[in-house]
C-alpha cells in the first residue's frame, strides 16, 4: 500500500516537473518574439518611472505617434518619489487638452506608487524585510493592473515589477511583454537594473542607445538616442 502511494506521488511530481519544464521552454522560446495581436486593439501598458532623469527619458520614450495603441496607461513610481508622478500627470493632461485626441475616448491613466526594496544608505540587513514587502506589493500591483506591456529604463523599482510579471508569464496567468531601454547616460556599461534584466533574460526587448554598448551586450538592440 505504501509502495503504491509512493509510486503515485512520484508520478505526480514527475508530471508537474515535466509541465514546468515544458512551460519554461515555451516562455523562453517566445520571449523576444512578437505575438500576433489584433492591430486595432490597444494594450494595457505599465510605465515605470524613477528619479535622476529616468522620468524625463521615459516620457520621451512614450511620446510616440500611436500612443492610443498603448492604453490604458498606468504609471508606477517609488513611494518616496513624488515628482515623477506629477510629471506624468502633467503629460497626460496635455494629451487630454490637445485637439483631435483619441485618448479622450479611452480609459484614463492610473498613477500608483510602490515601496522601494532599499533606500539610499539603508543597511543590507534591514533591507531584507523591505525587499520582501516590495516584492509582495509589486505582485499586488501586477495582479491588479494585468499589464500587457511594461516599459522601463533603469530605476530599481522596475526589478520586482518585471520579475513578478515574468513569474505570472511562466505560470500561464498572463502574458506581458517587457521592453527595457537603457539610459542614454550608460555608454560603456549597463546599470545594475539593466544588467539584472539582461542576465536573467527577463526583457523581451533590450534597447541600448550607444553602439559600443550593443557590441558588449550582443542580445541588445541599438536605437537612436531618445533625448
Amino acid at each position: 500500500m505504501e509502495e503504491d502511494s509512493m509510486s503515485t506521488i512520484s508520478c505526480v511530481i514527475a508530471l508537474i516537473v515535466s509541465l514546468l519544464v515544458i512551460r519554461v521552454t515555451y516562455v523562453l522560446y517566445w520571449t523576444g518574439r512578437p505575438f500576433k495581436r489584433d492591430p486595432t486593439t490597444s494594450l494595457r501598458t505599465m510605465i515605470i518611472l524613477g528619479s535622476g532623469g529616468h522620468t524625463a527619458e521615459m516620457l520621451s520614450i512614450v511620446n510616440v505617434p500611436q500612443k492610443d495603441k498603448y492604453a490604458p496607461r498606468s504609471y508606477v513610481a517609488a513611494l518616496t518619489d513624488g515628482m515623477s508622478l506629477q510629471k506624468a500627470q502633467v503629460y497626460e493632461e496635455s494629451l487630454l487638452n490637445s485637439e483631435n485626441n483619441v485618448e479622450k475616448k479611452r480609459e484614463g491613466a492610473q498613477f500608483m506608487q510602490i515601496y522601494r526594496s532599499r533606500e539610499v544608505g539603508q543597511s543590507y540587513i534591514t533591507s531584507i524585510g523591505t525587499t520582501v514587502v516590495a516584492i509582495i506589493h509589486a505582485m499586488w500591483i501586477v495582479l491588479k493592473l494585468r499589464p500587457q506591456v511594461i516599459l522601463c529604463n533603469g530605476p530599481g523599482t522596475c526589478i520586482p515589477l518585471c520579475a513578478c510579471a515574468y513569474l505570472l508569464k511562466l505560470l500561464g496567468w498572463s502574458w506581458c511583454t517587457i521592453i527595457y531601454t537603457e539610459s542614454i547616460a550608460r555608454v560603456k556599461n549597463l546599470s545594475l537594473s539593466g544588467l539584472l534584466l539582461y542576465k536573467l533574460r527577463l526583457a523581451d526587448q533590450f534597447l541600448v542607445q550607444w553602439p559600443r554598448l550593443q557590441q558588449k551586450y550582443p542580445r541588445s538592440q541599438d536605437v537612436c538616442p531618445v533625448m
